[in-house]
């Protein structure tokens, strides 16, 4: 079937207006739901706003009123420190009222007071006219006082000055010869009396033997056939051998011994040693002497450091450089008049460290000072200087302490040289006393004889000496004084010159005591006739004996 065009167009016409009416009306539908939704969300909306602003101006309130109680509470507190303030401005106030009441009291009293000052002043200037006009008269009597006494004494006065300044002087010094003597006396009394129990207790502590070294050794020899091996053919191993060993070899002298003779005494044991091994094996050739002498001296340096060690160990004394203790090794084989070195040393650090107990100073310090005092005569064969020059110089090298540097220069109280350490004192007692001890050390005749010169000398050079005498082989000298140019008082003084000189220009082990002596004798004759008796005749003789003896312990120990 068809339609015919003009139908169709017609039929879709109302169909296309009622989709236009349709999709119109869903559009105004569509808007007033969504504005109904608005309208609640807004009424919500104002609602939580309404609430918010319920809220905030509940807070603001709060915090209103929470600002006016912290602002009254400052305001409180404000009002009550300007009140308090207030109250101590008026006690000031107050305060100042009554000061400046007291301050006007005193003008007035001082007022009063310069009013009697002033009438003071004046009564002074009237005083004074008066004092000036006596001063005058006065210097006038003394003047016309002091004529008259010039012309009766028939001195004038610088003469009686110098008169009454003499006199003075005179019986000045004579008071402080007498206070100097007893405190003196006094002192001495206590020192030695100290000194003695400290050293004797060191002492009584103390005990090391002493030997007697020479410069020669001697290497036993099995049979006399040996030497002919010792010499060699035309003397050629014995040649070497010194040559080597820096020695004098003497074979033929001692039967069946060697005799080695050097004044060092390392290089003596060096080739004692190796002497010794050369015969203990027999085998004596050229090589063998010089690989010999060669282990014979690394034995000895190895012996110097053992001795060392040992020494320092057996002393409880800190570690000390190696080269340090090789020397105090060396002292092993030096002697000092007759006297070991190492053991002079070890005997005086004892000695040294005891009396260092007994006055509250370090002990082993006091031991290393006692130990290391000698150190210099390992090497002062060998080299240019005094011991304590040497010592010094390995000590200063080696990093000692400085007490160990003072007591190794200065152990001898030598002027030139300032003792810094109270243990030099120590060190220098404990010298003393090894080396004087009897039969510590060998003394020649020779010795003993120059002592006994030079004392006797020495003391018959000061004023007033008659005569000196050393006795007590050379520990005490007694000087004979001249009455009449030495008095009683005189003699302490001079006793006392003669220790200080003694110790000053003299060096030897021990002490020396001086003995002053002064004898005046008078003799006095009278003759008395007796008028009962007939031409009676007698005789009186008066005879006074007056001696005075000044012992003072003097001298120095000398190393």
């Amino acid at each position: 079937m068809e339609f015919p065009l003009e139908n169709l167009n017609e039929l879709l016409l109302p169909l296309a207006a009622l989709a236009v009416i349709s999709g119109l009306v869903g559009l105004v539908i569509g808007m007033l739901w969504r504005r109904s939704k608005a309208g609640e969300m807004e009424e919500k909306a104002q609602k939580r706003a309404q609430r918010l602003f319920k809220e905030m101006e509940v807070q603001h309130r709060a915090e209103l009123l929470e600002e006016k109680r912290k602002w009254h509470d400052a305001r409180e507190a404000q009002e009550e420190e300007i009140n308090s303030r207030q109250s101590a401005l008026d006690n000031q106030e107050q305060d100042m009222m009554v000061r400046e009441k007291e301050c006007e009291q005193r003008l007035d009293s001082l007022k009063d007071r310069e009013d009697q000052a002033g009438l003071r002043e004046e009564e002074l200037e009237k005083l004074e006219e008066k004092f000036n006009t006596q001063q005058v008269r006065l210097k006038e009597a003394a003047s016309e006082y002091r004529n008259r006494l010039e012309s009766l004494a028939r001195l004038t006065a610088e003469e009686a000055k110098q008169q009454l300044h003499d006199e003075l002087i005179h019986d000045v010094k004579q008071e402080a010869e007498h206070r100097v003597r007893d405190i003196l006396k006094t002192a001495q009394a206590n020192a030695n009396r100290e000194a003695r129990n400290v050293v004797t207790l060191a002492i009584s502590r103390c005990a090391v033997d002493q030997s007697t070294q020479t410069s020669v050794a001697v290497v036993p020899l099995p049979n006399d056939q040996i030497k002919a091996r010792i010499i060699g053919k035309d003397g050629r191993n014995i040649r070497t051998f010194e040559a080597a060993s820096e020695v004098k070899v003497m074979v033929d002298d001692t039967p069946e011994a060697v005799v080695i003779s050097c004044f060092d005494p390392i290089r003596r044991e060096i080739a004692r040693t190796a002497m010794a091994d050369l015969v203990s094996n027999g085998k004596i050739t050229q090589s063998r002497i010089e690989e010999t002498i060669t282990r014979a001296r690394e034995q000895i340096d190895s012996r110097l450091l053992s001795e060392g060690q040992q020494t320092v160990n057996q002393l409880k004394l800190k570690p000390m450089h190696p080269e340090m203790m090789k020397l105090v090794g060396r002292l092993r084989f030096r002697s000092s008049y007759g006297q070991n070195a190492l053991d002079h040393s070890k005997e005086v650090a004892f000695l040294t460290g005891m009396m260092a107990v007994e006055i509250g100073l370090d002990e082993l310090l006091a031991r290393r000072c006692g130990l290391l005092h000698d150190v210099g005569k390992a090497l002062d064969h060998e080299m240019e200087g005094s011991h304590p020059e040497i010592g010094l110089a390995f000590a200063e090298k080696y990093g000692e302490p400085e007490e160990v540097k003072n007591a190794i220069i200065a152990h001898h109280n030598d002027e030139n040289e300032e003792i810094t350490s109270p243990i030099t004192f120590l060190v220098a007692a404990a010298d003393a006393i090894s080396g004087a001890r009897p039969g510590a050390r060998r003394n020649d005749p020779e010795d003993y004889v120059r002592r006994v010169v030079e004392l006797e000398e020495l003391a018959r050079a000061f004023d007033g000496v008659a005569d000196a005498y050393a006795i007590n082989a050379g520990r005490e000298i007694r000087v004979m004084v001249r009455p009449d140019q030495v008095d009683d008082e005189r003699t302490h003084l001079l006793a006392s010159e003669i220790s200080q000189k003694i110790r000053n220009d003299l060096t030897y082990p021990g002490h020396i005591k001086v003995t002053v002596i002064r004898e005046k004798i008078a003799h006095r004759m009278t003759n008395k006739r007796d008028d009962q008796q007939q031409g009676g005749r007698r005789r009186s003789y008066g005879r006074n004996r007056n001696r005075r003896h000044s012992p003072t312990p003097s001298g120095q120990a000398a190393g």
